[in-house]
């Protein structure tokens, strides 16, 4: 029988480490993965919501976070790397105070490598690199926000302790803006002033990265994660080697461990420098390609699939598998999203047509999707179908796709809302107006049909809003002009044509529906699933 790890006494070198045995308790793969899992909200109740909330309910995928075995291991490497980094930093021992000396010879003399005592780093740097959407940064925020971010301890001495800091390398891979942006976090979590202090403008890229180096030993600073170091293939020569000279100084001398992510195109500029700094971990740097279509994939599909807002709900086939994995080669940022915006699309289909559908997930729709909104990560998808990493690697950030996705979102919302405000208005007219100011109704709505012959529904229902709004160019009412001339004579009136808007409005009154349903039966105007659908 496995002892949970709660019931273990702490390991004796973590134990009498006063910055260890203040962080959370070693986590087993099983407690990790209760830890780590956040899956949104469900109620099979809510598919019956009308679409408006159901756009609500969707949105909850966009957190969507099911633990796979790679993230559970990480999890593992990276509670080592903070701990065994922490282990030559005591500060019960002399060592601590050995550091602090060097952190002021090194401010004295400008020189990162500068030291009074010799002292043992037993930190390690981490590389984490993998494909654009596999979930590198998602997953190491997740189990970051594991452990308190800063720990106040009063003894052996008054001290504010950071277990970790998590960055971002400037989109120029500038040295200067990594050290500003280290400084203004620090300010962030300890109400400091070091941006003031240290980041000013006539500050040298030395100097401010002498200043990073004491600020993380002065506080202790567990892990630092530089994120998106890719950004630094667009440095060349000195620039680029600077910075990674300085991350592996801040593991090999400073004693500070260095964590970074990045994407394949990183890999040209990981395998110079850096792999200095993580000669000695024995922690390996895994490389997260995509997901093989396996047993792993399956279950994480068929978790997925429960969280469904479609009205009618959809059994996942092999089929419907087969298309999941196609579509997203493996990769969960692309499969989650593609999965939200397919539901988001049926819905609105549903919505548009002004009642109750068949909301059915099918592959034809997946793919229809998948070609409509990820137009923009076919090329990477087309990467790894064929297994090309030199394309692979230019495709390094999903940001300009997930902007894509929001304004999709936006703009079907926008759609659901134009298309009810306008189905409302024309309701309200021809239930509440007069016969004339319904046929003021009648023959804007003729004109802009006759002037714009190729609007939608939605688009036709907004310009004859704005058509009725113009007070400096009121429509006549069809029928009214002659009025007076057929009451002087005796001619017989014309029978009513069928065709008439009138009398469609008119006839669809007597079975008790709405003009603009009689309008949609008669042909007048396509069904708004015909717009969406072209």
């Amino acid at each position: 029988m496995t002892m949970d790890s709660n019931d273990l006494p702490p390991l004796p070198e973590y134990r009498d480490n006063p910055f260890i045995a203040r962080l959370p308790a070693v986590l087993s793969p099983r407690q990790s993965a209760r830890a780590l899992i956040d899956l949104p909200a469900y109620s099979e109740a809510e598919r019956s919501y009308p679409a408006h909330f159901r756009f609500h309910c969707l949105q909850r995928l966009t957190t969507y976070f099911d633990p796979l075995p790679q993230q559970i291991e990480l999890e593992l490497l990276m509670s080592m790397l903070i701990r065994q980094g922490y282990l030559g930093r005591n500060p019960n021992t002399t060592d601590f105070i050995h550091r602090l000396h060097n952190d002021h010879e090194r401010t004295i003399r400008k020189d990162v490598h500068a030291r009074l005592h010799p002292v043992e780093s037993t930190a390690s740097g981490f590389a984490l690199v993998g494909v654009s959407g596999i979930g590198k940064t998602r997953s190491v925020q997740r189990i970051l926000r594991l452990y308190p971010q800063v720990i106040h301890h009063s003894e052996p001495f008054s001290l504010d302790q950071v277990a970790w800091l998590r960055l971002e390398c400037p989109h120029k891979g500038s040295a200067k803006q990594l050290c500003i942006a280290f400084f203004e976090e620090m300010d962030r979590l300890l109400n400091g002033r070091f941006r003031a202090r240290y980041g000013g403008s006539r500050s040298s890229v030395e100097g401010m990265l002498i200043d990073m180096a004491s600020l993380a030993d002065r506080f202790a600073l567990g892990l630092l994660v530089v994120d998106e170091i890719q950004h630094l293939t667009r440095l060349r020569g000195e620039n680029r080697n600077h910075l990674l000279d300085f991350l592996v100084a801040l593991v090999n001398t400073i004693g500070i461990p260095v964590m970074i992510i990045g994407t394949p195109a990183a890999l040209p500029v990981l395998q110079g420098a850096f792999r200095q700094a993580r000669r000695a971990s024995g922690l390996g740097s895994p490389y997260w390609s995509r997901h093989p279509n396996d047993a792993t994939w399956n279950c994480f599909v068929e978790r997925m699939w429960r969280f469904q807002w479609t009205r009618t709900p959809t059994p996942l086939t092999d089929d419907l598998r087969a298309v999941l994995y196609e579509e997203s080669q493996g990769i969960i940022d692309i499969v989650v999203k593609l999965y939200m915006m397919t539901q988001l699309h049926v819905i609105l289909l549903g919505a548009m047509a002004g009642r109750e559908t068949d909301e059915r997930l099918t592959p034809a729709l997946f793919r229809h999707v998948a070609k409509k909104s990820f137009s923009l990560v076919k090329p990477m998808i087309d990467a790894l179908k064929s297994g090309d990493t030199l394309k692979l690697a230019e495709y390094d950030d999903l940001k300009p796709l997930n902007e894509h996705l929001g304004r999709i979102f936006r703009e079907s919302m926008g759609q659901l809302t134009l298309q009810e405000a306008t189905q409302a208005a024309v309701d309200a007219r021809a239930v509440s107006k007069s016969a004339e100011s319904e046929s003021v109704i009648l023959a804007a709505l003729a004109k802009v049909k006759g002037d714009n012959p190729g609007l939608g529904t939605a688009e036709l229902m907004a310009a004859v809003a704005e058509a009725l709004k113009q007070p400096e160019a009121p429509v006549i009412p069809l029928g009214t002009a002659g009025m007076k001339k057929a009451k002087r004579t005796s001619k017989p009136a014309t029978p009513a044509n069928p065709e008439d808007l009138r009398v469609i409005i008119a006839n669809g009154g007597t079975t008790g529906i709405s003009g603009y349903t009689a309008l949609l039966k008669a042909g007048v105007i396509k069904p708004p699933m015909q717009d969406l659908m072209m």
